[in-house]
């Protein structure tokens, strides 16, 4: 089945048979210029964006898997589509309007990416649009442990400008807690098999939030300024990944938290990416105010991914657009509170282009 307008298409297919029997389909967004994102309804998953480099030779620079399968075996949360509450909430607990709310404990004491079946695992009604899809779920109330009955839109859009858009919308019919984000991993020189040690990036951070031994932030916000989490200016991340600072050591590379300048509420651009092999850069603006910087420093090759290429440490690294982990149980963090009556609305745009 297509859809199309005079300049974007989107293509369905068949992409596989979950465990339970139901089928999942595969949606692949295509521009004039040439560049293709698929996406499955299955976790709401990018499973591939093939973008251009320098001299116009189109490669996928997301990590995947080639068949449904790989994505219903326990891995990564690669592509995935991440809710009801993204990154960790402390000791899989919080407290709202008085009333405790406990989760599950999926990492460690803590709950991680919505818990045991969170929105990467959930068959979502897809729609197809003149140049994309929207999603839709509704999450019941006390799913894995979170009140009231959300209902969820996820809108994924391919523009002229070679940028995949994406819109979340959520409405509650109770005062619950939300934070979602896409956990793409990215390799910008497409080979997928590397590590991404020479890509430089450029954060819109002053100031980032570092964590304990159990990955859940202290609470404070630091100043980037003299440490390894100063990407203010262009910076290999290689640069500075691998000194002794106790921040790196707790996480073995980068998976933390930044503190976009723009303070969220208004699209604004967060973070760009370059990798001067192929040219291509990824620039992300977002509504959101931070931003979750991951290194692949847990990737360890026991996922084979597209065409059989073994992921390995730091083989990628993700730019998760999100409220702060477990801002639930820290007042000094933006709120992630979503009220009855409130609707919840969040944009993220991945741009690529070269140089």
């Amino acid at each position: 089945m297509k859809t199309s307008n005079m300049l974007t298409r989107v293509e369905k297919k068949f992409f596989g048979t979950l465990p339970s029997g139901e089928s999942a389909n595969l949606y692949t967004l295509k521009n004039s210029h040439g560049m293709e994102v698929s996406i499955t309804n299955f976790g709401g998953r990018i499973v591939s964006i093939y973008a251009p480099d320098r001299k116009g030779k189109f490669e996928d620079v997301v990590l995947g898997f080639d068949s449904l399968e790989g994505y219903c075996q326990k891995n990564p949360y690669l592509g995935a589509l991440i809710g009801r509450y993204a990154n960790r909430i402390a000791n899989a607990e919080f407290k709202l309007n008085g009333v405790t709310y406990r989760l599950a404990r999926n990492n460690g004491k803590n709950s991680l990416h919505g818990g045991l079946k969170g929105f990467d695992k959930i068959l979502w009604s897809a729609k197809e649009l003149s140049n994309g899809i929207e999603l839709s779920y509704l999450s019941p109330d006390g799913e894995e442990g979170y009140p009231g009955n959300l209902s969820v839109i996820v809108t994924y859009t391919l523009t002229e400008a070679n940028e995949l858009r994406i819109d979340y919308e959520a409405m509650t019919d109770k005062d619950t807690v939300v934070n979602f984000t896409n956990h793409s991993y990215f390799d910008l020189t497409g080979r997928g098999g590397g590590n991404i040690l020479d890509h430089e990036v450029t954060i819109r951070a002053d100031r980032f939030t570092p964590v304990n031994e159990n990955l859940i932030p202290t609470g404070e916000l630091r100043n980037v300024q003299d440490t390894p989490f100063d990407f203010r200016k262009p910076m290999r991340i290689g640069a500075r990944i691998d000194e002794p600072d106790p921040q790196l050591q707790i996480c073995h590379g980068y998976d933390h938290n930044f503190v976009l300048n723009s303070g969220g509420g208004s699209l604004a651009l967060a973070a760009r990416v370059y990798e001067p092999l192929s040219g291509r850069i990824l620039e992300v603006s977002t509504t959101e105010p931070g931003m979750q910087f991951y290194t692949g420093n847990h990737l360890d090759g026991t996922v084979k991914g597209k065409r059989g290429v073994v992921y390995g440490f730091r083989a990628a690294f993700c730019l998760e657009t999100q409220h702060f982990p477990d801002s639930p149980n820290k007042p000094n963090f933006p709120s992630t509170d979503l009220k009855l009556g409130e609707r919840f609305r969040s944009t993220t745009i991945f741009k690529f282009t070269t140089d």
